[in-house]
């Protein structure tokens, strides 16, 4: 977000800059006018998005353009069930630009806030063995390129760069509209339910193999997890929604203020973290409902916190994260935190951390006011050695050199910003680091 004063920051509070310049463009004209003018002036310019992102991926040192009144759905083809979206439309609003016309996202995270641009940019993704990443639902896209022009790429135009296009880091141009393939709108029935956890690990595969969408989270010092099973139902199916008394006490209350006060008490007296998550894992996670998609995807978040999250080949996930369970009672650590594991389908996106095999994600996460870089470094160590690749918007410490050998298509990733952007008009210093300069 830009605050008063013309500094920036992002959500997570881990990186801040000082534009030289703040735009708002609300037309894609006036995008191009804004890439032309920095290049006159010999000045970098990105798009942001919500600022969602742990990562430095959106800092713009020189022009910064803010996308929010860039937002909107632009047209639907109803035969094809595709929806044409201005880059800078919240994931949250999407659903109700979509509903009139009887269709939905594939698929969603478990945050909405992003911006599309953003989510596919970065590599947002949910959970579901038979689904891949929000950038896969991508069939087409505009972006402004390094010169001012407009770039379409789709699968009549352009064809060969879609892959890259859909998931190219805010490094090959600034993305001015995306179109999306949608699905008829659905249901989704929710089961959340404590469990085992060693039951669960030991047959993570097969039971995300086995249903729509299957996530679970652990809090450390516990010997439960909190599976989380949607299943989906075609629209018009009766639903079991939950109760606004159950939303507030469930997400809002339990979720969020409580979540907050056990992360500050958590802070100042780490030997209580073990006896609060046990507490935790028996209060979180056990109730059935049903309702729209997008209303079981998504849930509120308002505890502050930083992240890292690796995708490991699918087959590894078990035992990576018994790694991380490892290191952490090694070290003695007191997480307060919980880990969440997801999986995904294999894509052909070439910088997907799902490209080219079937994927599951391990995230964890810290209070943001508690210092993460020790926690985070050896679980980084664990997933490197189970073939891991960092999410694109979250902490991790990797270069050009570490990346280069983890993703089959990075040289041509990187040979095609060559050629969009030889002057490296879209660069920061974080685009420096993992492509290189």
């Amino acid at each position: 977000m830009t605050r008063p004063g013309g500094s920036w920051q992002n959500w997570a509070r881990t990186e801040r800059v000082r534009p030289t310049t703040v735009e708002y463009p609300s037309t894609i004209e006036a995008v191009r006018r804004s890439v032309r003018s920095a290049a006159a002036r010999g000045r970098p310019i990105k798009a942001v998005g919500t600022g969602h992102s742990f990562t430095g991926i959106a800092v713009a040192p020189g022009t910064l353009l803010e996308m929010t009144e860039l937002s909107g759905l632009v047209s639907v083809d109803r035969d094809r069930q595709r929806a044409r979206l201005l880059a800078g439309t919240r994931l949250h609003r999407i659903p109700a630009l979509l509903a009139p016309y009887g269709l939905a996202m594939a698929n969603l995270g478990d945050i909405d806030r992003q911006s599309i641009s953003g989510a596919i940019s970065t590599g947002t993704h949910g959970t579901g063995s038979r689904f891949g990443g929000i950038a896969t639902q991508v069939v087409a896209a505009t972006l402004v390129t390094a010169d001012g022009e407009l770039l379409t790429v789709s699968h009549d135009e352009n064809a060969e760069l879609l892959p890259a296009v859909t998931l190219g880091l805010g490094a090959l141009g600034i993305l001015v509209d995306v179109t999306i393939q949608c699905v008829p709108a659905f249901v989704l029935e929710a089961v959340e339910r404590p469990e085992p956890l060693d039951s669960v690990v030991d047959d993570v595969v097969s039971r995300a193999d086995a249903v729509d969408h299957f996530e679970f989270y652990w809090f450390p010092h516990t010997d439960t997890a909190l599976t989380k099973t949607n299943t989906r139902l075609p629209a018009g199916s009766p639903t079991k929604p939950l109760s606004a008394a159950s939303r507030l006490v469930d997400d809002v209350l339990v979720g969020n203020v409580v979540h907050q006060s056990v992360c500050s008490a958590g802070r100042a007296a780490p030997g209580l973290v073990p006896g609060i998550n046990r507490l935790s894992a028996k209060v979180w996670g056990d109730r059935t409902f049903s309702d729209a998609s997008h209303r079981v995807f998504a849930t509120s978040r308002g505890v502050r916190f930083r992240e890292m999250e690796y995708a490991v080949p699918l087959d590894r996930l078990a035992s990576a994260f018994r790694g991380v369970q490892r290191v952490i009672d090694e070290h003695g650590w007191r997480i307060e935190f919980p880990i969440e594991v997801r999986t995904a389908a294999a894509d052909d996106l070439w910088l997907s951390t799902a490209s080219g095999r079937p994927s599951g994600y391990l995230a964890v996460h810290r209070y943001w006011k508690t210092d993460h870089t020790e926690y985070f470094a050896a679980v980084e160590e664990v997933m490197l050695a189970h073939e891991g690749r960092p999410h694109w918007g979250k902490l991790h410490t990797l270069d050009a050199s570490a990346l280069r050998a983890r993703y089959p298509r990075f040289d041509d990733f990187t040979a095609l910003r060559d050629r969009l952007d030889p002057d490296r008009a879209f660069r920061n210093p974080y685009l420096d680091r993992v492509l290189g300069e």
